[in-house]
């Protein structure tokens, strides 16, 4: 059954107190990952859930930021590139993490916990660790426009899309010292280009140098990043009101980065990532791009806008929800985010569409079903072909479906590709599933 290998994959890939993104590519503890598990675990063990959430806010640094990788040190350095040495930052509790963040979905996956198995306490408990990473980002990131900024591809999720290329065409190269840990596992054709990733580690180096504080050479403001963070507002209105403490700020500031985002980078068509070393606005088709449609505030004549370019540019109707554009000149179906489709990135698109459209968002849950049951918990797939690209036994694709059946249905769908187990850490009998590794 689809379900008890969604299950048995968030389990063969938990490591104690989180879940690692899958075995062999991403062996350590990812910041937007961990929000989308959570999600999913809070299906069928809400204390999972919680613990994974703590975990990685127990990493966040002093400034509230919430690093993109929390580093586990049992994992030999050479494992993934770049690795804790490279980045040479630690949490004030002693954990080797990254320098740079992740899309602030963690609001969010926090509500959705608690929803699942209310627990007041441990809302308390998150409730100020939340506020102090959108405070982290008000005060280093935010534009005199009111919108929240990037500084590395990385930070968008979405590392490898097109519309980065334009400002990535400004950053030097490094090619000093450094092997791809990503080419061992996954195919070349699947995955970023070396000059791309000779941009990245630049970038990467740069902003470490300067202590984590001065942006590089890139700086943007990602539509999803902005919908992230005004969604998160949103959903701490929610949880002050269950803490006992006034909702209104988080209210206003939901409010005021969504008619930002219109002001700002919305087209007419689609929201637009904007360079900020330059003011203009980074034009692509990127998926990205209806993310928006997830903002409680979002004025009705823009979220009808955004509909129409999704039927009209993403053909989504014909599989599944491209990450990019198939009209698009530089759609390419199986490499890293330039066109397959991804259950966090559908997801996303989902939640906005279920009160808006609830028919198209029906299409949306059977596309991301569809995909899994067709190739099994892959990291992302063909949206035309559905098949599977990247990492096998991929943890949010499992978590995601966890939480897509439990609203939207199975429909009578068969098991999945039966690839669980394939990668090392896999469980060893059919049976073994269960919630014993929390103790």
């Amino acid at each position: 059954m689809i379900l008890r290998d969604a299950v048995r994959v968030l389990v063969a890939n938990w490591d104690g107190s989180y879940t690692v993104p899958s075995r062999r590519l991403y062996p350590h503890q990812w910041s937007w990952d961990s929000a989308f598990i959570a999600i999913g675990n809070a299906r069928w063990s809400p204390r999972r859930a919680r613990i994974e959430l703590l975990s990685l806010f127990g990493a966040q640094w002093r400034d509230g930021r919430v690093p993109h990788i929390v580093f586990n040190p049992a994992v030999p350095e050479g494992a993934y590139f770049p690795g804790p040495e490279f980045w040479q930052a630690h949490a004030p509790g002693g954990s080797a993490t990254s320098g740079i963040v992740q899309p602030p979905v963690h609001a969010l996956a926090a509500w959705k916990t608690h929803l699942a198995e209310p627990d007041p306490a441990f809302l308390r408990r998150i409730y100020p660790r939340l506020v102090a990473q959108q405070e982290f980002l008000r005060a280093a990131r935010r534009s005199p426009e009111g919108l929240i900024s990037i500084v590395h591809p990385w930070e968008s999720g979405m590392d490898n899309s097109p519309a980065w290329d334009l400002p990535l065409r400004a950053v030097r190269r490094d090619t000093v010292g450094f092997v791809r840990r990503d080419l061992a596992t996954v195919s070349a054709e699947e995955r970023p280009t070396d000059r791309d990733y000779e941009r990245y580690v630049s970038l990467a180096r740069a902003y470490r140098d300067s202590a984590y504080r001065a942006p590089g050479e890139f700086q943007v403001e990602c539509p999803l990043f902005n919908a992230a963070y005004g969604v998160a507002e949103s959903t701490l209105a929610r949880i002050a009101q269950v803490c006992g403490l006034d909702p209104e700020p988080h209210e206003r500031e939901a409010a005021a980065i969504t008619e930002a985002m219109v002001e700002h980078l919305f087209d007419g068509g689609l929201f637009q990532a904007r360079d900020v070393r330059t003011g203009r606005l980074l034009h692509s088709s990127s998926t990205a791009g209806l993310t928006p449609l997830m903002l409680p505030h979002l004025p009705d004549e823009v979220a009808e806008a955004l509909i129409g370019s999704t039927l009209d540019r993403f053909a989504f109707k014909d599989g599944a929800l491209p990450s990019y554009s198939p009209a698009a000149l530089d759609f390419d179906p199986a490499r890293y985010w330039r066109g397959p489709s991804w259950i966090n990135l559908t997801w996303l698109v989902w939640q906005g569409l279920k009160d808006r459209r609830p028919d198209l968002a029906d299409l949306v849950a059977e596309g991301m079903v569809n995909s899994v049951a067709r190739s099994g918990f892959r990291e992302y797939f063909d949206p035309f072909s559905l098949h599977g690209h990247g990492s096998h036994d991929f943890s949010w694709s499992a978590a995601l479906l966890l939480d897509v059946v439990a609203e939207h249905g199975l429909d009578g769908l068969p098991a999945s590709g039966r690839e669980v187990g394939q990668e090392p850490g896999g469980l060893g009998e059919p049976d073994d599933v269960g919630d014993h590794v929390l103790t």
